[in-house]
């Protein structure tokens, strides 16, 4: 699906988080500025998440509470080379029966996630779109 600006991508979110029941992961790869954290605010939105929706990349992890109890738990390992502590902190997440997980920079934590993980890839395109693949 080709997405022409950013309101389209927060409207992609926004439809694709009607189809989730955590718990659930989604593995967002695409390169930086590509509309990943753009994704996640639509998801936000979706769930009534009234605070802003940043990129975790320093913190690596931020977590927003929605309606009914859905917390999404948004991960950036972008900066991380070894996940320590940080593998069992994913895997409680994964594990948590309210929680959508979403995860950008995955591969050094690969071996924590689900294999039946919803894996999004975000391409940018000359004419500033975004090609989505889910």
């Amino acid at each position: 699906m080709i997405l022409h600006d950013e309101a389209a991508m927060i409207e992609y979110g926004s439809h694709l988080a009607a189809t989730l029941k955590p718990p659930v992961v989604l593995e967002l790869i695409g390169d930086v500025g590509a509309g990943k954290t753009t994704l996640v605010k639509g998801i936000a939105k979706y769930f009534s998440i009234d605070e802003p929706v940043t990129s975790p990349s320093i913190v690596l992890n931020k977590k927003y509470h929605g309606m009914d109890n859905i917390i999404i738990s948004h991960y950036d390992f972008y900066r991380l080379l070894d996940p320590g502590i940080m593998s069992e902190e994913l895997n409680e997440s994964v594990s948590d029966p309210h929680t959508i997980t979403i995860v950008e920079w995955a591969e050094t934590v690969a071996h924590v996630l689900p294999e039946d993980r919803k894996t999004i890839r975000i391409k940018y395109l000359d004419d500033d779109s975004r090609e989505v693949t889910l």
